[in-house]
């Protein structure tokens, strides 16, 4: 939820793109993703 609150806040000013702000929390989802294997289930 915080992404979402990231993207809120950025596209609350004028002039901004709303897809930059979610581009970029997409991106650092993706990197942790494959940091930690690109596994969908973790092993307990």
């Amino acid at each position: 939820m915080k992404a979402l609150g990231n993207i809120r806040e950025c596209t609350a000013e004028p002039g901004v793109n709303a897809e930059e702000p979610l581009k970029k929390d997409m991106e650092a989802k993706s990197h942790k993703f494959t940091g930690k294997g690109s596994e969908i289930y973790a092993k307990a």
